[in-house]
Parts: C-alpha cells; structure tokens; sequence
C-alpha cells in the first residue's frame, strides 16, 4: 500500500479564496489568496488525508458574497479498511451555506447575468466615505435586525475560520431584540462596473458591534425615592434606551485590502458612533488579538493626544509636600502624581475602556520624558533604584515615579496572583513585567509620537493624505506587534486585561457571550 502521508496536503495551501465579478464573456477573478488558518475546519494539524493536487476554491461575488465551493484534484486515495479520503463537501457543508454547493456553470451563469448588480447598494445606511490611495471607500451601517444587512452577514461570516482565531459565526436566527443589540458596518470600495450591468460595489471588511447592558450605581439623589409615573407602562422598555457598553465582536479587513488604512478607518468610525450615543458608557473589544490591540492603541492614542497636550497632562516630579515635619505615606500619592479627576473626565468624554485608557497614558507620559533618562536610552538604572525619588534631575523623578505608576496598575491587577509570592519573588515579578511593558511601549511610541509630531508641524491635511498617514502608521506598528504583547509576559493575569474590566453583570453573562466571535 502505498504511505499515506503521500495522500496529506496543507489544508492552508489546499483552499483559495478569490473574488469574482463579470467579464466580457464569463467572471473574473479579481482578487486570489490563502486563509491563514484552518483548523476549526480540517482540525488542529490543518491537514487534508486522501487527495493529491488538491485544490479547495472558494468563490465570492465582489458585491454581495454570493459563494461557490469547488473541489478539484490530481488523484483521490482508494478507500482501505478504515483509511478513507475525508469527505470534503460533508465537512464543509458545516460551514458554507448549502446553495454554495451549485454546478460551476450555474454560479458562473448567475454572476454573469445577474441584473440586480448594477442597482446593488450595500444593506444599511452610509455614514461615512474617505479615500485611500486614489481608491473612493464607503463604510455602511445597519441592524442585524434588518434582512438585508441579516443576508449579507451570513455570506461574509465564511471567512471567520479562516481569518478570526477562535471564532464563531454569530447565530442569525435570535429574537429580534437580540438582533436589534447588533450593528454590522461593511466597508466597500466604489469601483467603475467592469460591464454595464456590474456592480459598482466590491467587498472590503466588516465588523460587528453589539450593545452590551452597563449596571451603573444609582445617584445618592435618586436613592429611594419614589417616581410618579403611568403603571404599567405605556410602551415596551427599548434595548436602546438602557446604558451600555458597546463592544465590538468580529473585525475584519480581507488581505488584499489590508495595510491600507481600513482598519483605522472602521474603528474610528465606530468609535465616533460610540461617543455620539448617550447612552454608551464606553467602548470594548471582545478578546482582541494582537494585530487588533496595536490597531487599537494607534487609534486611542491619536484620539487623546491632543487633548492630553492641551490639557498639559504630565507627571508632578514632586509629589510630597515640603517642610512637613512628618513622615511620607507609604501609599502611593498617585492624586499627586498625576490629576486623576482631570483624567477620569477625559476617559469619561472619549469613552475608552479603562485598562485601555491607562495604557495611552502610560505611553503618553512615557512619551514626555525625554528618551536618554527612560531605560531605552540608556538611563543609569541602578542609580535610580538607589535615589529613587530623591533623585537630583526632575526628568529622573518622573521616571521614577512613571515606573511606580506602572506597577501599582499591575499589582492591583493581579494581586491574588502575586500575595502568593515571597516578597523578594514578588518584587522581581514585577520588576520584570514594568520592563516588559516599557519595551511594548517604546515600540509603539517610535511610530505614534513620528506620526502625531508630523501631523502637528505639517499643512492641513486632505483625508487621503490622513488615511495614507494612518495606514503607514498602522503598517510599521505591525512590526510592533511582538513588542506590544509584552504587557502580558511576566503576570499572567495580565492575559485577560482586554475583556475591558468587565462588571460582575458581564461575568454572569458570559455563557450567552460565548456563542459571539472573537475579533
């Protein structure tokens, strides 16, 4: 018999992805690539048994996703006792809609002399256009509520096993006031019909964003006091109405749109639809990955830094009161250091997720210490843990006193984890993540602090030129990426930062949550 592992193909390899709109004669492929996983499909080894020459294509309609599987192969493995080739269009059917599994002539015929393309809108609302290298983009807005925007999902959610890690397709047929928490933006590119029955619109990204409900404390005022008021009431109680989080679930930009500016575009987007709305407390990721978290601290920190300039945000070197007579606290005098009502008004305006927003600052006041008095630039370290704030240069204090900033952050975070450790192991614990998140940092602030100063001393500039800044951004701080992950290396109850200081009303929740995808 034959070896069998002469029958195994990289399932990676094995699928294609390409986009399709007409031609002259018959559809074209306009884009081709690869996912970048497929295990959820083909299992962790992401290895196809039985076929050889193997190839998975998967089609989709420039404008509205319509999909087509294809399989084509060289030779297929001869069953023997238990040893069979996998049975592809059962596994698959698991995943793509059953109308995908049509003759190749038919979907062809279909895209090619489809008449609805020429009037084809995206579902939703537009809320926004920009340009991106010479090339016009929209971003569209709509309930999941709405059959359309329902449709459209359904099609794009094929690329969450191949793109989304540990994701899941969301479930389209809830209530409709669990559809109505939903909000889909799709991103499209206006394109010049390849024929005159074409569509104008070509697929770019999605993402969705769901309203998650926020228990806030009564105001002292309001405590027990009783209101007048129609009983029962005279209308149903509105999702919408209720205070909120909004958190974004899934987030994708498809490869050959990606490093464009896309992702900075969207976010941003949904941001502004995050502060505009009343009743949104704040703004969080579901278990972002890597990749989105730099995309993430890119767009914060731009978002804030002119308003922590404006404001002189900074680090008082001198935190203790002189001539006192009396001994230092021990606590920290972090109302000292820095003004903490100043700053939890801010995070309050711009509705960023608290870790979050402690992570800007920490860059941003890293960010005013000059570069030869922080460890990157070669500070005398070992001076500073002797003098510590009792050190001669003020530039030396803030140091000081940013690392100790840092540490208290870590320490409240993951204090169970640490109150285990001897004091001695505690200590270096720490130590070692402060230096941890201080190279993440350093990255990031080498591309964000170049972009925020450019933009600060050049001419106004048009929304191409912003969106081709962001996109240079946003591409150099993918090589940040690494570096940005550090904030999770020493403690590692740093790895769930991201859910967003999620309330004891989330965490019993999260069994619902666990069916939603991951960005």
């Amino acid at each position: 018999m034959a070896n069998q592992g002469d029958w195994t193909c990289d399932a990676n390899d094995a699928v294609q992805l390409t986009l399709v709109q007409p031609g002259e004669q018959k559809p074209v492929t306009t884009d081709i690539f690869h996912p970048q996983f497929t295990y959820p499909i083909f299992g962790d080894d992401e290895q196809v048994f039985g076929y050889k020459g193997l190839i998975i294509r998967l089609r989709f309609a420039t404008h509205d996703l319509r999909t087509h599987i294809h399989i084509s192969y060289d030779e297929k493995f001869t069953a023997v006792g238990d040893a069979a080739a996998v049975d592809l269009n059962k596994i698959l059917k698991e995943w793509v809609a059953e109308s995908a599994f049509t003759k190749l002539s038919d979907y062809e015929g279909a895209i090619q002399n489809d008449t609805q393309a020429m009037s084809f809108t995206p579902p939703g609302k537009l809320i926004h256009s920009y340009k991106s290298k010479d090339r016009n983009y929209e971003i569209w807005a709509g309930s999941l509520a709405d059959t359309a925007v329902r449709k459209l999902l359904e099609r794009a959610q094929v690329f969450i096993p191949f793109f989304i890690e540990g994701g899941t397709p969301l479930v389209l047929d809830d209530p409709e006031w669990t559809l109505e928490r939903w909000t889909i933006y799709f991103i499209y590119e206006k394109v010049t019909p390849p024929t005159p029955t074409a569509s104008q619109y070509a697929f770019v990204g999605y993402s969705t964003v769901y309203r998650w409900w926020f228990y806030s404390q009564p105001r002292e005022e309001d405590k027990g006091v009783v209101k007048n008021g129609a009983f029962p009431y005279p209308e149903e109680l509105q999702l919408s109405t209720l205070p909120a989080r909004l958190r974004i679930a899934q987030f994708l930009i498809l490869p050959p749109h990606q490093g464009s500016g896309h992702g900075s575009q969207l976010y941003n987007i949904i941001h502004k639809a995050c502060v505009a709305d009343k009743t949104v407390v704040e703004l969080t990721i579901e278990d972002p990955n890597e990749a989105f978290d730099v995309l993430r601290d890119s767009s914060d920190y731009h978002n804030l830094y002119q308003d922590f300039l404006k404001q002189d945000i900074n680090i008082n070197p001198n935190p203790y009161p002189e001539n006192t007579g009396k001994r230092r606290p021990r606590l920290m005098p972090t109302a000292s250091l820095i003004p903490t009502q100043k700053l939890t008004e801010m995070r309050a305006k711009y509705k960023v997720a608290p870790t979050q927003f402690a992570h800007i600052l920490e860059m941003y006041l890293l960010s005013r210490i000059p570069h030869r008095k922080r460890a990157s630039g070669g500070a005398n370290m070992a001076s500073l843990l002797i003098k510590k704030h009792n050190a001669n240069d003020e530039d030396d204090r803030r140091y000081y006193w940013w690392r100790m900033l840092v540490k208290q952050r870590l320490y409240k975070r993951s204090r169970d984890i640490l109150i285990q450790l001897d004091l001695p192991d505690r200590i270096q614990k720490l130590d070692e993540t402060v230096t941890n998140v201080e190279e993440g940092y350093e990255a990031l602030l080498t591309v964000f602090d170049a972009r925020e100063k450019g933009r600060a001393t050049s001419v106004p500039a048009t929304s191409d030129s912003t969106d081709e800044a962001m996109a240079a951004a946003a591409t150099v701080a993918e090589g940040a990426t690494t570096m940005r992950a550090k904030r999770k290396y020493a403690i590692e109850d740093e790895d769930d930062e991201d859910e967003d200081d999620e309330n004891e009303e989330d965490r019993s929740a999260r069994t619902e949550a666990a069916k939603r995808p991951k960005v």
